[in-house]
């Protein structure tokens, strides 16, 4: 990550000063001020109207419709734009939203919703259960290339029973039933008679959520704007502007100079960069372990990576203690599968692989694979070198590998770190399989189902298993899993499917690190939870002397 030079960043500074005597910037001075006194002023019992949030991003969305988008920037703007019939509230529970109620009858085999009748559209018209039967017929239709289809295809029967109410059949009672119906909800009257893939809707989409997209400068920014007709009721804030920032340090210089509002922090920011008085006078900085794991995934159709032995290797190759502590400042705990360590689908009976180069070194040559001359593994006159992708802008991951080159140089490997910007590399290179291996992480669901990413029959155009990891015992336990409300039933399937992954390490699972989020604390309104920060950011509110 470059950083900006020093006569650069002094005279930034100075020209800042001198541009203090005009008005606007006589305005922001004063705001400034304000907001270095907020624990002094009184702030209102009723939230205030007005403002804006400013939120960095170092992806771009790919695709505003969120059935076809599968990266994280796409859904965290798509979010704010739609509604949907369920959602969590910020213990997790599931809550009605746009819906008046539901019922779970039969065991699990019937639900039935009933609609609120003022939820509208952001072009005025009304939002009905015709708009939910379109968004269920698109996810499941064969030319939709999307990922999230599979809880769909396990209705048996859409049945409805008026303009704002319907019911769902099921064969069997089915775990992720009641998770299909959070699904944000797409127009039918716009998008009935328009090839979803080829739509000019996924940049400019309509929803009927608590923000609408206002603009939208590709590789710059999108500003979404405050829906008056919201049936929650109009967001407090005026406007959320997404500013495209791929690199973290840029992103943190921003946030000194209060060009940004609110920001994830990397572990040297939060623990070593933010200090000082002036941070502790503006900011508001907050931790817990974070709702995702980080990894490496292996391709597992590169001939290296097809060995289990290989893989197994590389496992026993990593010191994940020494990640931890180089690249997260020891923020950050090891973690052996797809779930967050201290929940119920939590396999406590397996441990990370121990750091054993010797054993690496067994299994390798084991494998075939022996050092040369040059101190590097080889087999059949090849040498073990192979390139592996970053997404550009992620220091943290930058780190890992940077630790993970050195360590394995040791076993005789050649590994190259490849960096891309983030569109590419996911609609380029990770979803097209155009890859040896790469650095990603993924969110942990609240449902442990994970037949999205780890079913075979995920690997497919934009399916999220894309390093074609297949096997037939875990496939039954992801289905014989989800086919069941019973806990302890998916329990028992959970904890053998994550015995199947630590055998065969399709995945290199590294850690599960800190969330270190941080807010400028004029923005009043925010509720920590064991979900975080953002489950309640519609409700966020500025203060009318700091706005």
């Amino acid at each position: 990550m470059k950083n900006f030079l020093k006569n650069f960043f002094t005279a930034s500074i100075f020209l800042l000063i001198c541009a203090c005597s005009s008005e606007a910037d006589k305005a922001e001075q004063e705001k400034r001020t304000a907001s270095a006194q907020l624990e002094q002023r009184e702030i209102p019992d009723t939230p205030d109207y007005g403002g804006k949030l400013v939120l960095a991003s170092i992806g771009e969305p790919s695709n505003l419709i969120p059935i076809l988008a599968s990266d994280s920037a796409s859904h965290e703007v798509a979010d704010f734009i739609y509604t949907s019939l369920l959602k969590y509230d910020k213990e997790y529970n599931i809550i009605p939203l746009a819906a008046k109620k539901f019922e779970v009858l039969e065991d699990g085999k019937v639900f039935r919703f009933e609609l609120r009748e003022d939820v509208y559209w952001q072009d005025g018209v009304l939002l009905t259960a015709d708009d939910v039967y379109f968004t269920y017929k698109l996810t499941i239709d064969p030319n939709t290339p999307t990922p999230y289809a599979a809880d769909c295809l396990r209705v048996k029967e859409f049945k409805q029973t008026g303009k704002f109410s319907f019911e769902v059949y099921y064969e069997e009672p089915y775990a992720r039933a009641i998770i299909t119906w959070m699904m944000s909800i797409l127009p039918k009257h716009i998008l009935e008679h328009e090839d979803i893939t080829k739509t000019a809707f996924a940049r400019n989409p309509v929803g009927a959520g608590p923000y609408k997209l206002k603009e939208w400068q590709t590789g710059t920014r999108l500003v979404l704007e405050a829906n008056d007709t919201y049936f929650e009721g109009r967001p407090y804030i005026d406007q959320f502007i997404y500013r495209i920032i791929p690199d973290v340090t840029t992103i943190f210089l921003e946030a000194k100079a209060k060009k940004v509002d609110f920001l994830g922090l990397t572990t040297q920011q939060y623990l070593l960069q933010t200090k000082e008085k002036e941070w502790e006078e503006y900011w508001q900085k907050y931790k817990y372990l974070s709702n995702g794991y980080t990894f490496i995934g292996f391709n597992l159709k590169h001939p290296f990576f097809r060995d289990k032995l290989v893989r197994q290797a590389l496992s026993y190759g990593t010191n994940r203690d020494t990640v931890i502590k180089g690249a997260l400042l020891g923020l950050g705990e090891k973690t052996v599968g797809p779930f967050k360590p201290q929940t119920w689908a939590y396999n406590e009976n397996l441990a990370p692989y121990p750091y054993d180069m010797q054993k690496a070194l067994d299994l390798f040559a084991k494998a075939g694979w022996t050092k040369g001359r040059d101190g590097y593994l080889q087999k059949d006159g090849q040498r073990f070198s192979f390139t592996i992708l970053l997404n550009q802008g992620n220091k943290e991951r930058e780190n890992s590998l940077l630790i993970l080159q050195a360590e394995w140089k040791k076993l005789g490997i050649e590994m190259k770190i490849r960096t891309v910007e983030w569109a590419t590399f996911i609609n380029e290179f990770v979803m097209k399989g155009q890859y040896d291996a790469v650095i990603l992480a993924w969110n942990i669901l609240e449902d442990p189902d994970v037949s999205s990413v780890w079913h075979s029959s995920a690997i497919r155009q934009n399916g999220l298993n894309f390093v074609y990891f297949k096997n037939d015992e875990v496939d039954m336990c992801l289905e014989k899993a989800r086919s069941t409300a019973n806990r302890e039933i998916r329990k028992r399937y959970y904890d053998r499917f994550q015995e199947i992954l630590h055998e065969e390490q399709p995945y290199l699972f590294l850690y599960v690190p800190y969330a270190l989020p941080m807010v400028q604390k004029r923005f009043q309104g925010i509720e920590p939870a064991i979900s975080g920060i953002t489950h309640n950011m519609e409700k966020w509110w500025i203060p009318g002397f700091l706005q």
